[in-house]
């Protein structure tokens, strides 16, 4: 099966420092705003390969969260999904911004839980 931007033209090689630093923010900062979008597009654009890791972290880490908030709304009924939900929704919205913080001192940073899921 062959994905429609694996030409050529759609990849971009040689990025830059700055460029790369760049590309980790805007990763960590699509939490907020495309949080599976861009991870995927930066994914399947980049051929950078701790940009590719990164991005797989972060739609993994989304993912991961947004199934543990589901659980917690579920679990409301039993009352341990308030404390649940709430730990988990703060952590959806600080560890991106480690992350950004992170990135722009130029560090690696890798998300909690899905760290070890993929290795580049």
């Amino acid at each position: 099966m062959k994905l429609f931007c694996t030409h050529d033209y759609y990849k971009i090689e040689g990025v830059s420092a700055i460029e790369t630093t760049g590309l980790k923010v805007l990763v960590h900062a699509s939490a907020f705003f495309a949080p599976f979008l861009v991870p995927f597009i930066v994914f399947l654009v980049i051929e950078d390969e701790e940009i590719k890791r990164l991005s797989v972290q972060a739609l993994l880490f989304q993912l991961v969260m947004g199934a543990l908030i589901f659980l917690s709304i579920l679990l409301i009924v039993v009352l341990i999904g308030i404390p649940m939900l709430i730990v988990f929704g703060l952590m959806t919205i600080i560890v991106p911004i480690i992350g950004i913080v992170k990135a722009l001192q130029g560090e690696t940073y890798n998300y909690p839980f899905v760290r070890n899921f993929f290795r580049a």
